[in-house]
């Protein structure tokens, strides 16, 4: 899931929420949106590879 920040920049955070924080998981911080989603394709590449 990738969100856009008032910064301007773009952050990944992971699909489920942590049960202890009810808050998801920061998966990286990228300047611009094709960047994220790059690195997007890679952890889903890496999850199911």
């Amino acid at each position: 899931m990738i969100r856009k920040m008032k910064s301007g920049k773009y952050r990944i955070y992971s699909i489920k929420k942590n049960p202890k924080t009810n808050q998801r998981r920061n998966l990286g911080t990228f300047d611009s949106l094709e960047d994220a989603k790059k690195h997007e394709q890679e952890i889903q590449y890496f999850k199911h590879g």
